[in-house]
């Protein structure tokens, strides 16, 4: 080798070991995404005589990132996915009928067995049949590498902080459903209450309560938010304070309804709605009062009657104001009674064959079983429900809220 040619070839190593030393340090130096592919731009253009160039980054989709020196304008171009299956160095004419034909050479960017970019190339003085030998196209790799893996690692720091973030939004909002609930129910010789509680994920949009009015009566009642997750929880927090503090000025359920229904409303806009049910029972008088807007029916079951469904009320909350219609239950004469209450997750149960748990088996086990004491009605009616569904998962959130007068 003479010795221009040999001081040509230092010169150039030397040129590429600068370019290095100065993308490690941008990298070093946490510089946003677009800088380092400009970084990437540049110093390709620079450094080797490439007459056109254009980078393919794999994010959600495959978006091209740089270009330079080409006909056609690439961010305009949309890969097919199969593009992924590219693992080694290709010719471009090896490719028929391709859109990036004015280009040499196709040079991917993988981890393991993911291809995360891809990188066509055109003009390179060094490209020959072996061109995966080339040295041009090994600096192409190198520099192509370090680039997408430090933006691959900033990807993945991103995802991280924004899971974290969220598993602390999951936190929060899981704290707010859990001082929605009562902290403690009756267990009395006369009253008892029982509740039982599965969310479809880390929180959801059902809501139960049992709230003393005065010594003769209480509330009970059972909610369902249209949605999940976050807002959810959030509207059954507001929900749950507004049915709260109407009880304290009015014991009269038509009224309390009406202007839950009108606070949904205002609050979602009617994105969203809640399906109701609120009972008030009067130990002294042995009558309940109850309404129910769009919600499962309760099952009431007393020795006298039998099993009676309580369908009396309004439409689902929330979704309109004024209500087009709102009925008050009314009962008597009510003693000694057991009132059972739940959410659709649990008659909607899916088994294996696509069929759902249904209302019929419900009816069926409270008519041989409601002599049984809560818990146990709880416990077999949860036992049931997971036979039921098999492998598959549980699609809803499961609220049960059961009363019992003695």
């Amino acid at each position: 080798m003479t010795e221009p040619l040999l001081k040509k070839q230092i010169e150039k190593k030397e040129l590429e070991l600068n370019a290095l030393l100065e993308i490690t340090q941008a990298i070093n130096a946490n510089v946003p995404e677009e800088s380092l592919y400009k970084i990437f731009n540049f110093t390709l253009r620079s450094n080797l005589n490439i007459k056109k160039l254009t980078l393919f980054v794999m994010d959600d989709v495959w978006n091209c990132k740089a270009t330079f020196g080409t006909k056609k304008n690439y961010h305009k171009t949309k890969l097919d996915d199969r593009v992924a299956m590219i693992k080694n160095i290709h010719k471009m004419s090896e490719f028929e009928d391709c859109d990036f034909d004015e280009f040499d050479m196709v040079i991917p960017v993988a981890h393991k067995t993911v291809t995360l970019a891809l990188v066509f190339v055109g003009g390179l003085d060094d490209v020959d049949s072996n061109h995966e030998n080339a040295e041009g196209v090994k600096f192409i790799q190198a520099i192509s590498n370090i680039i997408i893996v430090a933006i691959e690692n900033k990807k993945l720091a991103r995802k991280q902080l924004e899971q974290e973030a969220f598993r602390k939004e999951l936190e929060i909002a899981s704290d707010v459903q859990q001082f929605l609930f009562p902290k403690s129910l009756p267990n009395t010789v006369r009253l008892k209450v029982e509740a039982s509680y599965l969310p479809h994920d880390t929180i959801g949009g059902d809501y139960y309560d049992y709230v003393p009015i005065n010594k003769n009566q209480f509330l009970i009642c059972v909610a369902d938010v249209s949605g999940k997750g976050i807002p959810a929880a959030l509207m059954m927090s507001n929900f749950q304070a507004s049915l709260r503090t109407l009880l304290r000025q009015t014991p009269n359920l038509v009224e309390i309804v009406e202007a839950l229904n009108y606070q949904v409303l205002e609050n979602t806009k009617g994105e969203k709605f809640i399906t109701f049910f609120g009972a008030i029972y009067d130990i002294s008088l042995h009558t309940m009062v109850y309404v129910n807007s769009g919600h499962n029916p309760p099952i009431l079951y007393d020795k006298k009657n039998g099993i009676r469904l309580l369908e009396e009320g309004s439409t689902v909350l929330g979704a309109m104001h004024p209500l087009p219609f709102i009925n008050e239950g009314f009962i008597t004469d009510l003693d000694e009674f057991l009132l059972f209450c739940y959410t659709d997750g649990l008659t909607e149960t899916v088994a294996e064959d696509g069929s759902e748990f249904g209302f019929n088996r419900l009816m069926k086990y409270f008519r041989e079983n409601n002599s049984k004491d809560l818990k146990t009605i709880h416990q077999d009616i949860i036992v049931d429900l997971d036979t039921y569904k098999g492998r598959n998962g549980y699609r809803d959130d499961i609220t049960m809220l059961s009363c019992r007068v003695e």
